[in-house]
């Protein structure tokens, strides 16, 4: 079983996770490429290689744990977090722990092999986003957790294991401390000023336009004045709301057009980096919040994090987010994707 530890000087939580250690890292770079050209366990036709699937989005006549799903939902084979249990608070000495009580699943975006969330067409970008909503609802009934956190880590750079497009979701029974670190400083700001921060940096980003990637009727997509990494995008909804998981359908539909555009303008702009994406959301046992607002923070993995930075908390950016932003808007990226070989060896 998991275990969660406190760190007692900062009060950040660490998972201890033994299970972890059995992660195939044998390949990395071209070796993995060359391994999964002839296997894949994400591929149509494995379904067997994976645990049993927790929801599928299916055509009509499938049964599950089969061919003819669109998108699938799979406990993480080697989970940082488990289902199962009790959370079982205790002390020692002065440390605090608790049993490593969560869930850690994987969602699968795509029966063909593709290695790109923007190769899909955007039907399919909306339904992974309803996937991610309805996880996020259906995990929300359980008292033992808190908060889900969902992300997407692309090349092995950005700690992807499998090149097969997916993302995950890692639900905890506590709140992480970077999201309690952001909804902490943007509460001190609607005590101070009665408005929330989020909605304010949108408002500005729009007056000045210099760090503006793409501005729909739902969504702004900029790079952060204070970005901590070269081409950092962030994706903030105009409308307030604290929570992912009460996004309606236009923002749905709204927000699969500008994910996949924005994706592709930085996979297509930098030569396909490696990168992650994470949904940053409000806890489970809050309502909605005022002063806090949902986002996708997006990182191109460009440059490395060395000791000064995890020494100190800065971070070295040597891209002014002024010269990403005007270097993205100005790459464009076709509206239809271009069709890929499935590189797999199921059935598609």
């Amino acid at each position: 079983m998991p275990e969660l530890r406190k760190d007692p000087i900062v009060g950040r939580w660490v998972i201890i996770a033994h299970e972890r250690a059995k992660r195939p890292h044998d390949f990395s770079g071209e070796a993995q490429l060359q391994a999964e050209a002839s296997f894949c366990p994400f591929c149509e036709g494995n379904e067997d290689k994976t645990p049993p699937e927790i929801v599928a989005y299916r055509e009509r006549g499938t049964r599950p744990n089969g061919p003819g799903w669109r998108i699938r939902v799979v406990p993480n084979k080697f989970p940082a977090l488990k289902i199962e249990g009790n959370l079982n608070k205790r002390g020692e000495g002065i440390y605090d722990k608790m049993a490593g009580v969560g869930a850690h699943e994987v969602i699968i975006e795509s029966p063909q092999h593709h290695i790109s969330l923007p190769e899909l067409p955007e039907e399919n970008v909306r339904e992974i986003l309803w996937v991610y909503r309805d996880r996020l609802v259906d995990l929300k009934k359980d008292s033992r957790l808190v908060h889900g956190m969902l992300f997407k880590n692309v090349g092995s750079a950005a700690g992807a294991s499998l090149e097969h497009t997916h993302s995950q979701l890692i639900v905890t029974p506590i709140v992480p401390i970077s999201v309690w670190e952001e909804m902490t400083g943007s509460l001190e700001f609607f005590n101070y000023r009665g408005r929330c921060i989020y909605c304010d940096m949108v408002q500005q980003e729009l007056s000045t336009e210099k760090r503006i990637v793409l501005d729909t009727s739902h969504f702004t997509a900029f790079c952060p004045y204070a970005s901590r990494f070269p081409f950092e995008t962030w994706i903030v909804p105009k409308t307030h709301s604290s929570h992912f998981e009460n996004i309606p359908k236009q923002g749905v539909d709204d927000l699969a057009t500008v994910l996949r555009q924005v994706l592709g303008k930085l996979e297509l702009a930098l030569d396909n980096p490696a990168y992650n994406y994470i949904i940053h959301t409000s806890p489970f046992d809050h309502q909605e919040l005022p002063h806090y607002h949902w986002h996708i923070e997006i990182i191109p993995r460009l440059s490395k994090v060395a000791g000064f930075e995890w020494g100190s908390g800065f971070y070295i950016n040597p891209v002014p987010p002024e010269d990403a932003a005007a270097f993205l808007r100005e790459t464009e990226y076709p509206q239809t994707p271009t069709p890929l070989m499935n590189l797999g060896t199921g059935l598609a």
